[in-house]
């Protein structure tokens, strides 16, 4: 891991994620990508023209390029290197840019979470972000502004498509010192016998050549419930698991799980595209 980016609205749930990815980024010596986007309306975005700014703009710009460098000097960054990115757009789609752009390896968010009417219909900008990224993304919740790797639930359901997915998460764990606690979540709608299941999941773990690791299969009502049951049972440090990332339509009929754990659940997750 090389690269961190951090999008920071300079409020304390993103200064939380900015402090965990900093110790993230001290355990590979990787470099702090400091990102904030002033976040306009599409009408003022069409104002803008090509080498022409607007008086208030100019004047958020400026306000903005001093926080960031402010933030940039932050104790907790001591040490390690930063950069900064100033961005004018929509916040979800420029963070995807830009990591894409700057060869990022992990993008670390603060998520407050979303509920109800704003959740089916407007969503987090974290929620959008793990929507669209193709890169991981490490989502803070609450005040865990230290990410513990002691008990770290991967839940799957341990089938070939998800291999690649998996594979990065076990390295991001071993690169951070994560004990995963394998999960398979049995639904009534997709029930299997125990044996069943388990022979599953050890013929799949049998491939990434783990030295030890635990399994379990908890039964609950959907996967959403039983994930978060089951790390509230262990007391778990974070959740990771695979996000398939679904787009317009199909997320309304289908959902997505991952991006309904970050709204529900008050751990830290960690999402990586399948």
């Amino acid at each position: 891991m090389k690269k961190i980016l951090v999008p920071t609205d300079f409020s304390d749930q993103a200064f939380n994620a900015l402090k965990a990815a900093a110790g993230i980024a001290r355990k590979s010596n990787a470099e702090i990508v400091l990102l904030h986007i002033i976040d306009l309306p599409q009408e003022t975005m069409d104002m803008i023209k090509p080498g022409y700014d607007l008086p208030e703009i100019m004047f958020f710009k400026e306000s903005a390029e001093a926080r960031l460098t402010q933030t940039s000097f932050s104790p907790e960054l001591s040490g390690l290197t930063v950069s900064q990115i100033l961005k004018l757009g929509r916040t979800f789609s420029e963070v995807t840019e830009v990591a894409k752009a700057n060869n990022i390896d992990l993008i670390v968010m603060g998520s407050h979470g979303a509920s109800g009417f704003k959740e089916l219909f407007i969503g987090s900008n974290t929620e959008k972000v793990i929507r669209t990224s193709e890169i991981p993304v490490l989502a803070i919740k609450g005040n865990n502004d230290e990410i513990k790797f002691d008990k770290v639930v991967v839940a799957s359901d341990f089938t070939e498509d998800t291999g690649e997915s998996f594979l990065r998460i076990i390295n991001f764990l071993k690169a951070n010192g994560g004990t995963p606690h394998f999960l398979m979540v049995n639904t009534p709608n997709n029930f299997k016998p125990t044996h069943v299941a388990e022979e599953m999941a050890h013929n799949f773990l049998k491939q990434f050549e783990l030295d030890g690791y635990e399994f379990s299969i908890y039964n609950d009502l959907d996967i959403e419930k039983g994930i978060l049951n089951f790390a509230d049972r262990i007391n778990a440090d974070l959740i990771a698991m695979g996000t398939h990332g679904r787009k317009g339509f199909a997320r309304f009929l289908n959902g997505s799980i991952s991006e309904d754990l970050m709204n529900h659940s008050p751990r830290s997750i960690v999402t990586f595209k399948l």
